[in-house]
């Protein structure tokens, strides 16, 4: 496997790395990874959009690879607002004002809120499904059994059962997810094996266990991060222009005919349906991914 540069920050959480593209002085895209993936995702997509002359930023989020947490004190929490605000720590220490932001799942999500949140820090974005920011209070709501039973590794991670799984079990049963979700997809055992490594982080668990738990109202979130959980159940509109990349093959949940949450972006958006792609957006289509950050970047169909 090539050997790849990974450049670290110390932010007041983490100690966070992330690997870098183009040159230093051009204008800041940074792309997200989501469960259960790792900046290999974007292998295919960092690449043409540092040769077009932009600074291209892929960060290993909390509980990946070489990123670790700064002290023990620290809540090892998975929760939406935690991913958010990494990014915008990650964005403070390294001096960028904006940039336009790409990401799915988990990255996605933090993408999402960013966007939502501190607009005139993001310049544009890519989201995988759409409006990604999740409504807490809804979440004890049961779904269609269609969309539950897909959903059933997150409550596999609501138990003790769940959590000792995924500590014995994680780089089979992450394995697991990445063919359901993309069934398509050829997968073969040298891709998987370079974002497996990821997933031997100290904190992945933890980190990974909370999030699910978290999220559907289980478990306690980090009192720091509060205020921005209370504005995130506010639904906020993200008002900067947006593409929304789908997979049509996606394996937790194939998009709707119609986007249930258009009415939360209030500017430019555009949804995209990908024929042949699954959960994984960027690593199964990354030309899809390019063209939506180059059109937004550009001002193309805009």
């Amino acid at each position: 496997m090539k050997t790849r540069d990974i450049l670290h920050v110390r932010t007041p959480m983490l100690d966070l790395a992330y690997e870098e593209h183009g040159p230093e002085d051009g204008a800041a895209v940074i792309l997200l990874h989501g469960f259960p993936y790792d900046p290999r995702a974007y292998d295919n997509v960092a690449p043409p959009l540092a040769a077009r002359g932009y600074r291209v930023l892929v960060p290993y989020l909390r509980g990946y690879g070489p990123t670790r947490f700064v002290d023990a004190g620290v809540m090892r929490s998975g929760q939406q607002a935690a991913l958010a605000q990494d990014l915008l720590d990650l964005m403070d220490a390294l001096s960028i004002k904006r940039a336009a932001l790409a990401g799915y799942d988990w990255g996605g999500r933090a993408a999402c809120i960013l966007a939502a949140l501190w607009p005139a820090r993001v310049s544009a974005l890519v989201t995988g499904d759409g409006y990604n920011i999740q409504d807490i209070a809804a979440a004890v709501q049961p779904l269609a059994p269609e969309a539950e039973y897909r959903y059933w590794y997150q409550y596999y991670f609501h138990t003790p059962r769940g959590r000792a799984g995924l500590t014995a079990n994680r780089a089979a049963l992450c394995r697991l997810l990445w063919r359901l979700w993309s069934p398509t997809w050829p997968i073969t055992d040298a891709v998987y094996a370079q974002s497996a490594e990821s997933f031997d982080n100290p904190d992945f668990v933890e980190v990974v266990i909370h999030s699910y738990r978290h999220r559907y109202g289980y478990a306690a979130g980090d009192p720091r991060l509060q205020a921005i959980e209370d504005r995130l159940q506010r639904q906020p509109v993200i008002a900067v222009p947006a593409i929304s990349l789908c997979g049509l093959d996606d394996g937790v949940g194939v998009p709707e005919t119609i986007d249930p949450r258009r009415a939360q972006f209030s500017r430019f958006y555009e949804r995209r349906l990908l024929p042949g792609t699954g959960h994984n957006i960027p690593q199964e289509s990354p030309g899809a991914m390019v063209d939506a950050v180059l059109d937004l970047l550009s001002g193309r169909n805009i």
